[in-house]
This record gives C-alpha cells, structure tokens and sequence, in this order.
C-alpha cells in the first residue's frame, strides 16, 4: 500500500473511519506515517493530533478505543478509508459517531422498505395498500404467506428459469420483511442473533 505522504506541506492525509458492521462512518482524523505505522503495531487506530502534535491513540483516555479491521487507500494515494470495530461511543461528545446520526445498521434499499412497511402498516385504514390489508388479516395470515412464497422458492429453485427464482425470492423477502415488524421486528435485531451465532463458532 503506497501512500503519498509528502503530497500535504504537514505530511499528514485524511482518515476516515467506518464502522465495519454498520458501514456508518464514525469520525474524520489524519495520519502521518509513524501514526499508520502505530495503528498497524496496536491494531487500534491511532492519529496525529494536530492540536496536541502528537500521535494520539483513539480510546486512549476514555478506553473507547476502535479496533483495526482494515485499511484501503484511494485511487490517488492520498487517503485512507479504515475499517474499525469501535469498543463504545467515538465522538468525544459521547455519542456514536461525530455526526448527528445513530450508529445503526444500514441495509440499503432493504431499510429503506422497512420504512417503507413501516408507514404502510400505520396506514391501518389505507385500503389501496397491499400491507395495510395483510396487516389487518393478522399474524396467522402473514405468517401463512411467508409460508407459501417459501414454499414457492424451494419449487422455483429445482428448476433451471432464474427469472422466475428470482421474483419468487424477492416475494419471500418482501414478506418476511412484514412478518419481521409484525412481531415487533427488524432486519437488525436478525443480525444481531447471526453475529452472536457466528462469535460462536
């Protein structure tokens, strides 16, 4: 990994940390060799700190430090995406990150059609809305069809036509993603239990 120190008069090149799990980025900070050099050694992230002028490893006072996953350089050599574990809050404000965000799992599009439900779901007198309607059967019926589109991929899965594989996965999801806030859930709390289960093994 090449990295163009000397391109800044200080020597130092931005860091931007993300959060490995929830791809949330947590905080900016700047490295100069030495400080990428420590980071290495420790595996926890350490800056410059330019207003200390000194090397500075995150956590060391407060002990919420951000374990080392990983560390990319961009395409012009002069910044770092690093990949942390973070042990508690990052901001020196005590929050999550240094942004006005929770540190939340994002599932792209999926969170966004969890919200999507979500407001559906809210909407109990909306009788346009395919979700409000199963919502209003019950958890019986919504269960019952989560069932029968699992059923249907298991069937589409032993034949050779992906489109149709496909569509009927996207139908399962969909309603498993219904099942899930039925039962007062999210694609997170999912998560959390495959992370427990795979800390483990």
């Amino acid at each position: 990994m090449k990295i163009d120190f000397k391109k800044y008069d200080d020597g130092l090149v931005p860091a931007i940390i993300q959060d490995t799990q929830s791809n949330k980025v947590l905080m900016l900070g700047y490295m100069n060799e030495e400080a990428l050099l420590k980071t290495n050694e420790l595996k926890k992230v350490t800056f410059f700190s330019r207003s200390k002028q000194r090397l500075w490893t995150k956590g060391e006072e407060s002990g919420n430090f951000m374990e080392l996953v990983s560390i990319a350089v961009d395409c012009d050599n002069d910044a770092l995406l690093i990949k942390v574990n973070p042990t508690g809050p990052v901001c020196h404000k005590g929050t999550d990150t240094c942004w006005k965000e929770e540190n939340v799992s994002n599932f792209g599009f999926l969170s966004e059609l969890e919200n999507i439900i979500e407001n559906r779901i809210a909407q109990t007198d909306n009788k346009d809305s395919y979700v409000s309607s199963l919502f209003r059967k019950g958890i019986n019926k919504i269960a019952q069809k989560v069932g029968e589109e699992a059923v249907e991929v298991v069937i589409e899965a032993k034949d050779n036509n992906n489109d149709l594989f496909l569509n009927e996965s996207a139908d399962l999801l969909f309603h498993y993603l219904i099942l899930l806030q039925a039962k007062g859930f999210t694609l997170s709390d999912v998560e959390k239990m495959l992370r427990q289960r795979h800390k483990q093994e």
